[in-house]
């Protein structure tokens, strides 16, 4: 897959504004990125403006904490998908990952993606605040749950995509995929990526990785 289409070029500031978001877009449409990820106040917008194009409009849910109710966190969903979203990105409730609570894990999963139906839903671990054997647990029962994706990150936990848990992400999903996000900023980062099992790179920098320059933030 060429390297544009593995990105979601991301911006998820807590004050982005609207000229934030069209630099976004067009950089989006210029390079023909596989979606954008912005906010959910910004997905209508998003949906409007990239009409015409192939480039998705994903947006985050429960984000960044995790710790909303699981009925907070369908209304969201819903909400997004009503307004154009095409991909959805939750974070799990890291606190009952921390508790090993699983069955949790799987129930709030599987109510996030029976709301996005056939849509893709993505499973944010924020791995930065887990044990290897959680990160292996928590996406145990994430793609038991019928998730598309394991990710890794936020970008506002206090570390971003290992390869190491990339690999272990990936050992569990298998068929499913795997999107690495934070700490990808150069080419070289996400060839390493690549070859650990991500077939998804989110990135606030995806114009330096697809220019060949290395990226000045670790999101």
């Amino acid at each position: 897959m060429k390297l544009n289409k593995l990105i979601d070029h991301t911006y998820l500031k807590a004050f982005g504004t609207n000229a934030e978001i069209d630099k976004l877009l067009e950089e989006a449409k210029e390079y023909d990125f596989k979606s954008v990820c912005v906010n959910p106040f910004w997905v209508k917008k998003a949906n409007k403006e990239l009409q015409g194009t192939d480039v998705l409009v994903c947006t985050v849910i429960g984000f960044p904490l995790g710790a909303n109710t699981t009925e907070v966190k369908v209304f969201e969903a819903l909400d997004a998908i009503k307004n154009g979203a095409d991909e959805i990105d939750m974070v799990l409730n890291i606190g009952k990952v921390k508790e090993h609570d699983f069955d949790y894990i799987y129930k709030e999963v599987k109510a996030l993606k029976e709301a996005c139906g056939k849509l893709t839903l993505k499973v944010i671990l924020e791995t930065c605040y887990l044990t290897k054997e959680e990160i292996r647990l928590a996406s145990e029962a994430s793609i038991k749950a019928n998730a598309d994706f394991v990710k890794t990150s936020t970008g506002f936990g206090t570390g971003g995509a290992l390869i190491e848990d990339v690999e272990i992400m990936k050992s569990v999903a298998k068929e499913k995929e795997v999107k690495a996000s934070g700490g990808v900023r150069s080419y070289e980062d996400v060839q390493k990526m690549v070859q650990a099992g991500a077939t998804r790179i989110g990135t606030s920098s995806g114009v330096k990785l697809v220019q060949g320059l290395i990226a000045d933030t670790d999101y």
